[in-house]
């Protein structure tokens, strides 16, 4: 299933009527802008027809992530975020079976390696429901695009198979931050969701704030926390699978 702009621009519509007229929020105009390195540990099994998924025993990577957002007075009109994360790994199985991966069948016994090399890019419009020193609440939605390679090598042949995927898909969004009072620490959690068809997707985060820099010219702190990102495709742009990548991670935000 590839989903079109068209979907996008339909769920993106729906959310911006349900969520326009209770978006508030205390900031004028504010840039944020923040990069984390991902400790990701990788789980999960590839195809490109949907009753032949295929196991591998990925490599732990450090990944990385960078994300800008940019929230303004304008009423009705949504906040703006946008996160780009590396997911790039490779792993090693060995098939009791032959294997077809994008028209090229691997035979028995192969020693395959699977190589993922993508990047996921999170389009996100939102609103903030809520917004103080102790509470805020933003909801909207996501365009998420995968983009990038899959590819299946004989590791003795040195035969190879690659599968292009480049597809958006739409998500919900939302993120909630608490802050501690009398202290510089804030707790977190974002993610954005889907469950449309045998699609499941859940790209999910938590973590611990903490404020080294406080000022009208410029906030900075530093964040430690866990990502989950649970992915079961099911036909997005001819590419099946079903993958886990989650770790701890450590990031810092500055907020102009």
């Amino acid at each position: 299933m590839t989903f079109s702009f068209q979907q996008i621009a339909v769920s993106s519509l729906i959310a911006s009527t349900l969520l326009a007229s209770s978006a508030k929020s205390d900031t004028l105009l504010g840039v944020y802008a923040g990069a984390q390195m991902w400790a990701m540990e990788s789980t999960g099994s590839v195809a490109t027809s949907a009753d032949d998924l295929l196991s591998f025993a990925y490599d732990d990577e450090r990944q990385s992530s960078f994300y800008v957002a940019l929230e303004h007075f304008v009423p009705f009109v949504p906040n703006a975020k946008i996160i780009v994360t590396t997911l790039e790994t490779d792993g090693n199985t060995t098939i009791n079976q032959d294997f077809t991966f994008a028209g090229e069948t691997f035979t028995v016994n192969a020693e395959l390696q699977n190589i993922l090399d993508l990047t996921s890019t999170d389009h996100i419009l939102y609103y903030e429901i809520l917004d103080n020193d102790l509470v805020s609440i933003d909801v909207g939605i996501n365009a998420k695009k995968l983009d990038g390679a899959i590819t299946v090598r004989d590791t003795v042949s040195n035969t190879a198979s690659v599968q292009q995927m480049n597809g958006f898909i739409p998500m919900l969004y939302s993120r909630v931050e608490l802050g501690i009072p009398a202290t510089d620490i804030s707790l977190f959690a974002e993610g954005s969701y889907l469950a449309i068809d045998d699609n499941n997707i859940m790209d999910v985060n938590a973590a611990l704030e903490y404020r080294v820099i406080d000022s009208l010219a410029m906030n900075m702190a530093f964040q430690l926390g866990y990502r989950s990102i649970q992915a079961e495709l099911d036909d997005i742009d001819n590419t099946y699978a079903d993958i886990d990548f989650t770790g701890v991670y450590a990031g810092v935000e500055v907020h102009f």
